[in-house]
C-alpha cells in the first residue's frame, strides 16, 4: 500500500513578499475544525537569512488541499530574550476543550544554514551552564490558543539536558493520563534498549511534568535503520490508535515513512507495524531542496474516512497525500499485524 499525493503539490510554498517566509516552507501542523468545517495550518517558514530564524505562518482551507495564508506576518516567532530564541519549528497541534495545544521544537540560538557548506554554530554560548545553551540542542515547548493567532508559552516539556523533539501529545487522555511520544538523540546505546535514535513513551497528569519515557519502537527494517521518529499526533480508529512515523536509511540518508497501530487502552503495545514503507521521495519537489530526499509528516486529519497527511518535502515545501483511513487500517491489521 502507498500513500496517494496530490497531483498539485506543493501546496505551500515560500512567499518571496515576506522576509520571514521567503525561502522556504515546511513541516506543517493541521488541524481540521468540524465547527467551521475549516483546516488550520501552522506552517514552518524563514527567509534567507543567514541567522536561519525560524517562524510559525498560518494559512486556512476548505477542501484540504488550497490554502490562503491569513497574514503576512508570523503567528508566533522566536523570542529573543528566551530559550525559544533561535527558531520555532515543526509543530503539531491536539486538541483539548476549546483549547487547540501546540507542541513545537525550539533552540536558545538560531540554527543558522545548516545546508550551507560554510555553517558554523551561531550564538555567544557560555562555557558554563545550561547544556542547550552551549549545545544550542532542539527542546519541545508547549503553546496553547484558541485561535490559532494569539499564543500562550507555557516552556519546555522535554528534558534540557538532552536533544528531545518529534515530541507528539496524544489528542485523549487514556486511563485519565496525557501521553506523549518523543525522540531523544541520547537515548540510545548500552542500557537503552536501542542503538539509534528511537520512539521513546511517556504519561503525565498535567502535560508538563511527566514521567520516566520508555522504549517504545526502534529501528527493525533498511529503510529506517538510522534512526526513527515520531511524526503526526495518533488518530482514534476502529482497531487502536493510528501514528505515522519516519525512518531515515544509512542506505541515501533518505526520509521515508510508515506507520503502527498502538492498543488504545495501552498505547506502550503495538499491534501492528509496517514493514515496508507507505511514502519516500520521488518528485523533484521531494528530492532537490535543503534537505535532498525528504518526506517528513507532522499532521494528519481523518475527514469522511479520508486521512489528509502533510508533509514537508525536501525541507522546502508543504504537501499533502491522502489515502482512505479504514484502508490503511485493515492493511496493517492483515499484512503487518505484529503477532
Amino acid at each position: 500500500m502507498k500513500f496517494k499525493k496530490y497531483k498539485n503539490n506543493p501546496i505551500l510554498k515560500a512567499n518571496l513578499k515576506n522576509d520571514w517566509e521567503s525561502l522556504c516552507v515546511l513541516n506543517p501542523a493541521v488541524w481540521y475544525e468540524e465547527n467551521d468545517e475549516t483546516f488550520y495550518m501552522l506552517y514552518r517558514a524563514a527567509g534567507n537569512d543567514k541567522t536561519h530564524y525560524i517562524h510559525l505562518g498560518l494559512a486556512t482551507s476548505k477542501d484540504g488541499y488550497n490554502f490562503t495564508r491569513v497574514s503576512d506576518v508570523p503567528v508566533l516567532s522566536p523570542d529573543p530574550n528566551g530559550p525559544d530564541g533561535g527558531c520555532i519549528e515543526d509543530p503539531r497541534v491536539v486538541k483539548f476543550g476549546d483549547v487547540y495545544y501546540v507542541t513545537y521544537a525550539a533552540r536558545a540560538y538560531a540554527p543558522g544554514q545548516y545546508w550551507s557548506s560554510d555553517w558554523k554554530p551561531l550564538g555567544e554560548r557560555p562555557e558554563e551552564g545550561p547544556h542547550f545553551l552551549k549545545q544550542n540542542n532542539a527542546l519541545t515547548h508547549l503553546a496553547i490558543t484558541k485561535d490559532f493567532k494569539d499564543f500562550k508559552r507555557l516552556g519546555r516539556i522535554t528534558d534540557s539536558r538532552i536533544d528531545d523533539r518529534d515530541v507528539i501529545i496524544f489528542p485523549e487522555k487514556v486511563n485519565g493520563k496525557y501521553v506523549k511520544l518523543s525522540r531523544p538523540v541520547e537515548y540510545c546505546g548500552d542500557g537503552y534498549g536501542c542503538s539509534v535514535p528511537s520512539i521513546w513513551i511517556s504519561f503525565s497528569d498535567d502535560l508538563l511534568e511527566w514521567d520516566q519515557p520508555q522504549l517504545l519502537m526502534t529501528k527493525k527494517t533498511w529503510w529506517e535503520d538510522k534512526k526513527i521518529g515520531g511524526s503526526t499526533p495518533p488518530l482514534r480508529t476502529k482497531a487502536g490508535w493510528l501514528h505515522l512515523y519516519h525512518g531515515v536509511s544509512t542506505k541515501d540518508d533518505a526520509y521515508r515513512v510508515g506507520a503502527v497501530l498502538l492498543d488504545l487502552d495501552d498505547p506502550t503495545k503495538i499491534i501492528a507495524r509496517t514493514k515496508d514503507f507507505l511514502m519516500e521521495p520521488e518528485f523533484e519537489y521531494e528530492t532537490s531542496g535543503y534537505y535532498n530526499g525528504c518526506v517528513f509528516p507532522t499532521a494528519n486529519c481523518i475527514v469522511d474516512d479520508t486521512l489528509f497527511i502533510y508533509y514537508g518535502a525536501a525541507d522546502k515545501y508543504v504537501c499533502v497525500a491522502t489515502c482512505d483511513v479504514n484502508e490503511l487500517v485493515d492493511y496493517l491489521l492483515n499484512v503487518d499485524k505484529v503477532t
